[in-house]
């Protein structure tokens, strides 16, 4: 593996801008956005952002608390009942949330940087998939906005009477997001949020604050009436924390663990707040002997690798039919253990870094969790270099459904690979486990891959190819992954509310 580029020598690189840097050389990201305004944190305190390629700081961030979130649900809550936004409608929201995506893709390099110096994932990456499909996600919603409608219904009680449906914003969104893909999964919550008239008080990963901080600045610039986005960085346990519980937020959406999606509704219990959660997956591949099997295989390590394995999605458990699995072996295996890590600001690099060394860590100690459990490792499973967080593509083989890495979420670039002899055990596996986000089938027969598509306890089903999203298909999951749907016209429910109007013609 090449060495991976340092903080200075990265920051040099990013596109100039003006004012890129504070007074102590790293980049400028240290406010908040709260009111349409940069501030820092009440308590004066801040937190490190580092550059997973090396452990580097690259910013000090405001470490905001609850003074901080009240302010920012203040503004939230003003800019919902009265003022400029109030007095738009949805033509004007519309054109609003297309101007962010047109100051996005004018933007696109400096926010892709951003993305990958933040979180570690390759450059390429950033700048082909996640950017491009944060700005059609504006653009997608930009479309909805003004067109949640209600309906007219002939009561069944009376005759002489008129009723009818409006469906309404919900008020103050609060929004918390994960780590792995931080511009996206911010824009998947912004952008129906807007659409619907609705305002947000949004909190980063602590992980990865930055390229969201950056999209503010584009939000206002676009013209975002002040209050309409709040930015509030910080930790969990305080930041995110006091936006659960304030009583002032009338939603939560959270993308994250099970652990702490489980917290999130006992904790938003006390204010009877509507959660939308999503939470996590150990997605089964399923691969059929009748398949394509070197594209099952080719499409499988992008399903399991992809960002590091750092996917709520992730392929993990691939699952292929006994008579089909030396062959298929060979194609994944050998693939695997032929990719290499290297720098993530590299065009050339396809995997780069792990977030964090608590990730890292973690990763690792799954790795030898598999090798305790008696699962043959046949491609990786080592750490690589002595600074950052990368770690070697990992293959199992010979994994149970019983084993931790078959059941547990290791959240990084970790697969196992469990053989089935017919389809009845390749379903009874599949859906025994305590998730239900994704899921895929691989097989020439229709009929069977229909079939599969009804029994999988899953969200998403892919057939013959794995880990497609659109901007206009429902995404979420059943059982521990959590409820409600985001994306498609499906969001716009989560962010309304209907109210039924009476009118009695007597």
């Amino acid at each position: 593996m090449q060495e991976s580029t340092t903080a200075g020598e990265l920051i040099a690189q990013l596109k100039p801008r003006k004012n890129q840097l504070d007074e102590h050389g790293l980049l400028r990201y240290g406010k908040m956005l709260i009111d349409g305004e940069w501030v820092g944190a009440a308590s004066g305190e801040t937190f490190e952002s580092v550059y997973p390629g090396t452990g580097e700081v690259i910013a000090n961030v405001a470490s905001g608390g609850k003074e901080d979130v009240d302010r920012a649900v203040a503004a939230a809550r003003r800019a919902f009942e009265e003022g400029e936004y109030k007095k738009m409608n949805g033509a004007d929201r519309g054109k609003l949330l297309w101007k962010i995506a047109d100051l996005m893709e004018a933007n696109i390099e400096e926010l892709a940087e951003l993305e990958t110096i933040d979180n570690g994932k390759p450059l390429v990456e950033s700048l082909r998939v996640d950017l491009p499909q944060s700005i059609a996600c504006f653009r997608y919603y930009a479309g909805w906005a003004g067109k949640t409608t209600g309906e007219t219904i002939e009561p069944h009680a009376r005759v002489n009477a008129f009723a009818y449906t409006l469906r309404e914003p919900i008020g103050v969104c609060g929004q918390i997001i994960p780590w792995n893909f931080p511009i996206q999964m911010a824009t998947w919550k912004i952008a129906p949020a807007i659409a619907c008239g609705n305002t947000v008080v949004i909190k980063p990963a602590e992980q990865t604050p930055l390229s969201i901080l950056r999209l503010g600045e584009l939000m206002l610039e676009a013209g975002m009436p002040k209050g309409v986005v709040n930015i509030v960085t910080g930790l969990g346990e305080t930041a995110g924390a006091a936006l659960v519980d304030h009583p002032g937020v009338d939603k939560i959406a959270f993308t994250g663990s099970v652990e702490v999606g489980k917290l999130i509704m006992r904790n938003a219990a006390g204010t009877l707040k509507k959660v939308t959660l999503e939470l996590g997956g150990k997605s089964p591949n399923i691969v059929f002997a009748d398949s394509n099997l070197e594209l099952a295989a080719k499409v499988a390590l992008a399903g399991i690798f992809f960002n590091q394995g750092q996917m709520c999605t992730a392929g993990s458990r691939i699952l292929i039919e006994a008579s089909a699995r030396d062959q298929f072996m060979e194609v994944l295996a050998g693939r695997a253990a032929k990719m290499t890590v290297g720098d993530p600001l590299d065009p050339k690099t396809r995997m780069g870094s792990l977030v964090s060394e608590e990730q890292m860590n973690r990763v690792l100690g799954y790795i030898d969790k598999g090798k305790e459990e008696g699962a043959r490792l046949v491609a990786g499973g080592n750490r690589v270099g002595g600074s950052g967080y990368f770690v070697t593509p990992t293959v199992f083989d010979g994994v149970n459904n019983d084993m931790a890495i078959a059941r547990e979420e290791i959240f990084g670039p970790v697969a196992s690979v469990i053989t089935f002899n017919d389809a009845d055990e390749a379903l009874r596996i599949a859906n025994d486990s305590a998730y239900g986000l994704a899921s895929a089938v691989w097989t020439n027969d229709l009929k069977k891959a229909l079939t599969f598509a009804r029994g999988i306890k899953a969200g998403t089903v892919w057939i013959n190819t794995y880990n497609m999203t659109d901007n206009a298909l429902p995404f979420g999951g059943y059982k521990d992954s959590g409820f409600g749907r985001e994306l498609g016209a499906a969001a716009l429910e989560t962010y309304t509310q209907t109210k039924t109007v009476y009118v009695d013609l007597n």
